[in-house]
């Protein structure tokens, strides 16, 4: 009898990366390995050194006396991204899921505006854009872990989008009330000028920022002033408490306070039936 035909599927007919690929894919793309954690150091480590030569690029006596010295460390690192970007895609299966990935766009972002400069003086200030490929410290830290908090935080935020929308809304009814009324008590005299110009001064009064390009001068207006800025204290704690109560009860709805009558372990999830480490059946 002869053997059953193996069934064609495109996750087992894909070949294994060997040879340098696979040792390239290993120390790239993988912080696991002793290589792939230097790799990534040192990656970052570039980064910011290329992004620190740009900062001082922008600087004119900087720039004057160290001109030549700044290009050739922006060509440096350029010409080391742009190696990088292309082992990034030949020591994978499929290149293009990794260009058309975050990571991917900007690693060509970081590398093009150099390139661009050469017909368009300029543009190799845009390559501070490399900056956000630190992002890659993550892997490095393992990060990772607590991905399932940041998850928990997002959510929380999700739930309390409606309370949050209102809250902002009740502010900028209150923002235009205040505004429009110091624009009657003071007037374009003390730089009120326009009902939106008071508004602006609102805002910056209630968040408690204060540039100081507008201020009341009379009496009554300092009062009002006064009002805002004791109220905006108030608010500014009214969306933390919503996202915090949210986060609160979500937690208590993932753990519940039932103690195993075995071992008396704590912390099992909502729906468990049996002790998480023991495996006693629990009591409900």
């Amino acid at each position: 009898m002869s053997p059953p035909l193996r069934q064609s599927h495109p996750k087992f007919d894909e070949e294994p990366l060997l040879g340098w690929r696979r040792k390239v894919h290993e120390i790239i793309y993988e912080a696991d390995t002793p290589m792939g954690k230097w790799f990534d150091i040192g990656l970052i480590v570039t980064i910011l050194l290329s992004t620190i030569a740009v900062m001082l690029d922008s600087e004119p006596s900087f720039r004057a006396k160290w001109q030549n010295e700044i290009r050739v460390a922006e060509w440096f690192f350029t010409v080391a991204f742009t190696i990088e970007y292309l082992l990034r895609i030949v020591c994978v299966r499929k290149p293009w899921t990794y260009m058309s990935s975050f990571y991917g766009i900007i690693d060509l972002l970081a590398i093009l505006p150099t390139y661009v400069s050469l017909f368009l003086p300029g543009a190799q200030y845009l390559i501070v854009i490399r900056i956000l490929r630190i992002l890659r410290i993550f892997r490095v830290l393992k990060l990772a872990l607590y991905l399932s908090e940041g998850q928990m935080v997002l959510s929380s935020l999700r739930a309390s989008g409606r309370k949050i929308a209102v809250f902002l809304f009740a502010v900028l009814i209150l923002v235009t009330l205040m505004g429009s009324l110091m624009y009657l008590i003071e007037g374009e005299t003390s730089g009120f000028t326009s009902i939106p110009a008071a508004v602006y001064w609102a805002i910056v009064t209630l968040t408690t920022v204060g540039y100081g390009d507008i201020a009341p001068m009379t009496t009554l207006g300092r009062f009002l002033a006064s009002a805002i800025m004791i109220l905006g204290y108030a608010i500014i704690a009214v969306p933390t408490g919503i996202v915090t109560a949210e986060m609160t009860r979500k937690n208590f709805e993932l753990i519940t306070t039932q103690v195993c009558p075995s071992c008396l372990c704590e912390g099992h999830d909502k729906d468990a039936e049996f002790c998480k480490r023991c495996g006693t059946h629990l009591h409900r």
